[in-house]
């Protein structure tokens, strides 16, 4: 049986870096009439790309089945850790890099890994704060997470 087409598209941000961080995700399933999910959040002490793997972490998570998703990331960081194998060189290594220094955010790199296992997923790359309205989208809500922590406010309640 076929897996549910899914597109996801995250985002994370931050300023300053480290500092206030957010981030935002939007969940489209083509099979349920293009049917829309927006998340978003945020963390006081945090940096970029610990949002960026928290945007695509909590999107991946909101999937209530085995799912075919292709998952749209403006960070390299992400992209690249998949794509160009980085990944299985640092787990073979005992999460240390090629330079062997320890790999940052492993909590969070174990945490996506362990649910990237459970789908099918192709990892595209998008230009950040270009031509995809989609993905600034994830942008404006990440920095509305951001910006709603960093003035006290509830950023799981924001409503852009």
């Amino acid at each position: 049986m076929a897996r549910p087409l899914v597109h996801i598209y995250c985002d994370g941000a931050c300023s300053p870096n480290p500092g206030w961080g957010g981030w935002g995700a939007l969940l489209i399933s083509p099979a349920h009439g293009n049917y829309t999910r927006e998340l978003s959040g945020a963390e006081a002490n945090s940096t970029n790309n610990r949002m960026e793997l928290t945007g695509a972490i909590r999107a991946l998570e909101a999937l209530k089945e085995p799912c075919h998703v292709v998952l749209h990331t403006d960070s390299t960081y992400v992209h690249n850790a998949f794509v160009k194998g980085w990944l299985e060189k640092w787990q073979a290594n005992g999460w240390r890099t090629a330079a062997r220094g320890s790999v940052q955010n492993v909590d969070l790199w174990q945490e996506l890994v362990r649910l990237a296992a459970l789908h099918d997923i192709e990892w595209k790359w998008v230009k950040g704060h270009a031509d995809s309205p989609e993905h600034n989208r994830c942008d404006a809500l990440a920095v509305a997470a951001r910006q709603a922590l960093a003035r006290g406010e509830s950023p799981e309640a924001l409503r852009l």
